[in-house]
């Protein structure tokens, strides 16, 4: 009895902050709508009208404590469930066309990528483990290679928190921008598709950049992000083999840095290195290819998996606080967003050396 009213409690703390983001997700669709009716066509979608909606309402207004689980929710639950969702429309055959170049490619542009990122970083003065997370978060994927990294090379709790501020602001400015850069450059469905998945940060969120070039995209987005993330396990198999080392130093940066506590050591937890939600994905994919998911289900499937990114865009928007990127210190910032550049250099060669059309 007891128990039940906890979970119940907990499920009506998240309706306040869900609301609000649905709220956000029907204004998105409403001028999505009106765009159709006034020019013909939608220039911008639900999905980045969510996110520009959800962060115009958090500059204006700071929502209260009690409003946070329900965007939270939102934000990571929702946005997860979607993944798996979209594991209906994957079959074996798409994984397959990949073909052992691609796969190739993508692990050797996590490696290039944060060997680079990590010489960027050091370039920049930062500490060594600081530069270390900027690397990893940036060249796999963000916030969760950012938690699984940190306790194997037993990074200050404040270097974990400046490192991750930038994935909630930078996470929405290349979900936005990329369309942009992918028209500018004449690439078609499957070229972009694999460049959102080298350079978008979290997995849901190479829905929302993929989408407006098509289904090819999202398809490939996809695919190879799941790829990248898989990457985070043999990285910090690796990262753990020098971590006694970076324990070892004692030197502490400035306090404008970092000024907080080591963390014991520890290895991540599996579910850091291997999202649940991976699994999920893996495995509705291989149900399709199995021949286990009706025909009649897939369409469904996509159309719930898209009103589900939808509403997590607006909590992401909810979530993005313009000034965390101020707070973090100039010498961050640069490593960040150089850090990205490199990547986003990286990928597009190996685009062009693979011929992908």
């Amino acid at each position: 009895m007891i128990q039940n009213l906890l979970n119940r409690n907990k499920a009506t703390r998240l309706i306040p902050g869900l609301m609000l983001c649905l709220a956000v997700t029907g204004a998105a669709y409403a001028v999505q709508w009106a765009e159709e009716a006034l020019f013909g066509q939608a220039w911008l979608e639900a999905l980045v009208l969510a996110i520009l909606l959800g962060t115009l309402v958090r500059s204006l207004w700071t929502p209260h404590e009690r409003w946070h689980p329900g965007i939270a929710f939102s934000a990571k639950i929702l946005l997860e469930i979607a993944v798996v969702l979209l594991g209906a429309s994957m079959s074996a055959a798409t994984i397959l066309a990949a073909g052992p170049e691609m796969l190739l490619g993508i692990a050797g542009v996590v490696v290039v990528a944060i060997a680079a990122s990590f010489l960027v970083g050091r370039m920049l003065h930062l500490p060594t483990r600081m530069a270390l997370l900027v690397a990893c978060g940036n060249s796999i994927c963000g916030n969760s290679a950012i938690a699984a990294v940190a306790p194997v090379i037993g990074a200050d709790a404040d270097d974990v928190a400046a490192s991750i501020g930038f994935t909630a602001v930078l996470g929405v400015i290349v979900v936005l921008g990329l369309p942009l850069l992918g028209l500018a450059l004449h690439l078609d469905g499957l070229q972009y598709g694999v460049l959102t998945g080298l350079t978008v940060y979290a997995v849901p969120q190479v829905l929302a950049a993929a989408a407006p070039l098509g289904a090819a995209a999202v398809q490939m987005g996809t695919l190879v992000k799941l790829v990248r993330v898989l990457m985070l396990g043999p990285v910090c198999l690796l990262l753990s083999l020098v971590a006694p080392r970076l324990r070892e130093e004692t030197d502490e940066p400035a306090p404008h840095v970092t000024a907080g506590e080591r963390p014991a050591a520890g290895r991540p937890a599996l579910h850091h290195l291997v999202p649940w939600f991976i699994l999920g994905f893996l495995a509705l994919a291989a149900l399709r290819s199995l021949g286990l998911v009706p025909d009649a289900v897939i369409a469904p499937a996509g159309a719930i998996a898209t009103f589900l990114t939808v509403v997590s865009m607006a909590a992401l928007g909810l979530g993005v606080d313009v000034h965390t990127v101020a707070s973090a210190g100039g010498r961050v910032t640069a490593a960040v967003v150089l850090s990205l550049l490199v990547l986003g250099a990286i990928s597009l060669t190996l685009i062009l050396a693979l011929h992908i059309a």
